[in-house]
């Protein structure tokens, strides 16, 4: 689902581009010093015209379904352009991990919850948070983000984060995991009365 709605984003925005493209070329060559340049078949408009003049455009206001077209068409491109904006503004990965099993998948949300729950688990640790990134190419990306309690070296905890990593990369296996790990002291705060 979300790589298919990628797609069609991508391919809007090349068609909505492309036409952008193509307008601002031929207007911008329909100037009158490079029109003498252009060859002969290249559709040029006269020297001070508009694309839309006064009569025209009342002609059109004057026709019956000139009215209820420009509504229709600001509704639809407004609604297009509102679940375009909502879409990209969903959080988080939405597709699913394939695993070695048949018809066995994993959401990254999922494996960075239980991620987490392991890190936070293994001693001299105070908190952590994870998060799971699926990349290009079976690629994975393990944040781990670690607070160590007061009076803990980083020396202590490097080897049972290291396990728990290699245990995540084995989980997620037909993906290569890499991972980064950023290590914090959790603060000596003392609370304050008054």
């Amino acid at each position: 689902m979300g790589r298919n709605r990628g797609v069609v984003n991508r391919a809007v925005l090349g068609a909505v581009g492309i036409a952008l493209l193509l307008t601002g070329s031929w207007l911008a060559v329909t100037d009158r010093h490079l029109a003498d340049r252009l060859p002969s078949w290249w559709p040029s408009a006269g020297t001070g015209t508009v694309l839309l003049d006064g009569d025209r455009l009342a002609r059109l206001r004057g026709e019956g379904w000139w009215t209820p077209a420009v509504i229709a068409a600001a509704i639809g491109l407004t609604v297009l352009f509102a679940l375009c904006a909502l879409g990209s503004f969903s959080r988080g990965p939405t597709r699913h991990l394939a695993l070695p099993s048949p018809r066995c998948t994993v959401r990254p949300q999922a494996l960075a919850e239980a991620l987490t729950a392991r890190v936070a688990a293994l001693p001299g640790i105070a908190r952590g948070r994870a998060r799971v990134l699926p990349r290009r190419g079976r690629r994975l990306e393990l944040d781990l983000r670690v607070w160590l309690e007061p009076d803990t070296s980083p020396d202590a905890v490097l080897p049972a984060l290291r396990a728990v990593t290699a245990e995540a990369g084995t989980a997620a296996a037909p993906y290569t995991a890499h991972t980064r790990v950023r290590l914090s002291a959790a603060s000596h705060r003392t609370p304050r009365v008054r």
